[in-house]
């Protein structure tokens, strides 16, 4: 078979019943031991002269057979189960085959032990048909050679021949049993596979059902959100664009440029207005999301929309260090509302990382660099890392390793679908006690000619 070819579906079965024949092929054994150590109830009852010798003949066959089962145990014999096997069963046929030779040839009662071993080699053991026919030969030639030699003479017909016609039919219909059995054995195989990977199937098909019932309902969730904020977003960008201009008519009464608390209070009061302006413009880019055939053709600048994040979350970066190393250009394709939430959730998650476990001062990088077509953007920050059984996890749907109450554990299993529609991947690097890092890619615009890699800022075209 090729290197690295699918092992064919009789290869996978003979591979599994290594460990079947070792079972019941020592089960056999063992059994076979007991019937001929119990066979001196015959040799008394029988031939009562012989007890002796027959009893050491069926001490050494037992023995022989016990040798060879914990020989079958041992790493070489696991590799020869069925040839061991074969031998431990001929071990018996060869002893009643002695023991004819020494009593009464063709007549001895004896041969019916033979027709045992053949018959318990088709029913009990997973013999293949040619084994078993093997067997049968074989125990029919030792019968033969035995009555051949015997003392007595030797005849044809009588005794000899009806025995001859018994193991014959009794090898033919084991052969026959060893046939179907086998047949029944690997049909019952090919139905236990079709049924694991049946339910392997379904467990895949759970496990997307969870991820798709997981990113629904964020996706409901985001939407209600965005719903939300365009709903206030005219009823507060209103009042701020009165309280600006009132601020601006009072700035130039003099009364204002005389009195300078005045003038700082008012001062105050614009920058913070202004504040509220940004966010509200922060939250209309958040809350109009675009679809994937919109996000294909829309072009907007990475470090806005990053600034748009670090705005949003403002709040809870008081204390930490944001540095920010980009490059001149980063007007990528797609859609800055999902962006920007894919870039909350990373610098959200920092924060949280810094603050459980972290040592300040509090950093978080954020850097990006052109690869080819792709801008490839990493958010690092200095806090305690991830632990590798969870490194592997982190994307999942409901992972989470916060408490109860502080998340769903959604946000970057919904940020990596988000990156994966804009054809690239959310990874995850960490070094448990020094520092986490997610990475992602974003597609830089489709430009004729030279123009792209040239064009300054004030020469880029209006983005959404």
């Amino acid at each position: 078979m090729l290197a690295g070819a699918e092992p064919s579906p009789r290869a996978k079965y003979n591979a599994a019943l290594r460990d079947y024949r070792l079972r019941f092929s020592s089960g056999g054994a063992y059994t076979g031991i007991g019937l001929v150590l119990l066979g001196v109830g015959l040799d008394y009852n029988l031939y009562p002269g012989l007890q002796l010798p027959f009893a050491l003949a069926r001490l050494a066959c037992a023995a022989l057979m016990l040798g060879i089962v914990l020989l079958m145990r041992s790493a070489w014999g696991r590799r020869r189960v069925p040839g061991l096997t074969f031998l431990w069963l001929l071990l018996p046929q060869i002893m009643i085959a002695a023991m004819i030779y020494r009593t009464e040839g063709a007549n001895s009662i004896y041969y019916a032990g033979l027709n045992l071993a053949v018959f318990a080699s088709a029913i009990a053991l997973p013999f293949s048909m040619w084994q078993n026919v093997a067997l049968g030969a074989l125990s029919y030639l030792s019968y033969a050679l035995a009555c051949y030699l015997h003392p007595g003479g030797f005849a044809w017909s009588g005794p000899f021949a009806v025995n001859s016609l018994f193991l014959v039919f009794t090898a033919i219909a084991s052969a026959v049993c060893a046939f179907y059995n086998e047949q029944a054995r690997f049909m019952l195989f090919q139905l236990k596979a079709e049924v694991a990977e049946k339910n392997s199937q379904l467990e895949r098909t759970n496990k997307s059902l969870s991820d798709i019932k997981g990113q629904m309902l964020q996706q409901e969730k985001m939407v209600a959100l965005g719903t939300l904020a365009a709903g206030l977003l005219h009823e507060v960008n209103n009042p701020v664009n009165f309280c600006l201009m009132a601020i601006d008519v009072a700035i130039e009464v003099p009364e204002a440029q005389d009195n300078a608390l005045l003038a700082d209070c008012l001062k105050d009061a614009k920058e913070g207005m202004q504040r509220v302006q940004h966010i509200v413009s922060d939250l209309k880019t958040f809350a109009y999301r675009k679809s994937d055939a919109e996000a294909q053709g829309a072009h907007f600048l990475f470090e806005k929309a990053l600034a748009a994040a670090i705005r949003l979350i403002g709040y809870e970066l008081k204390d930490v260090e944001v540095r920010c190393d980009l490059p001149p250009d980063t007007l990528v394709c797609g859609d800055e509302a999902a962006i920007v939430g894919v870039l909350i959730n990373l610098l959200g998650n920092a924060v949280l990382a810094l603050r459980q476990g972290g040592a300040a001062p509090y950093r978080i990088g954020v850097a990006a660099l052109w690869t080819g077509a792709r801008l490839r953007v990493t958010v690092r920050d200095n806090g305690p890392g991830i632990a590798p059984q969870h490194l592997a996890r982190v994307f999942e749907p409901f992972f989470t390793t916060r408490e109860v109450g502080q998340g769903l554990g959604l946000g970057l299993s919904i940020s990596y679908g988000v990156i994966e529609r804009h054809g690239g991947a959310l990874r995850a690097e960490s070094v448990v006690g020094e520092w986490t890092q997610m990475s992602f890619d974003l597609p830089r615009p489709d430009w004729d000619g030279d123009a792209h890699p040239n064009m300054t800022r004030t020469q880029r075209p209006e983005h959404d």
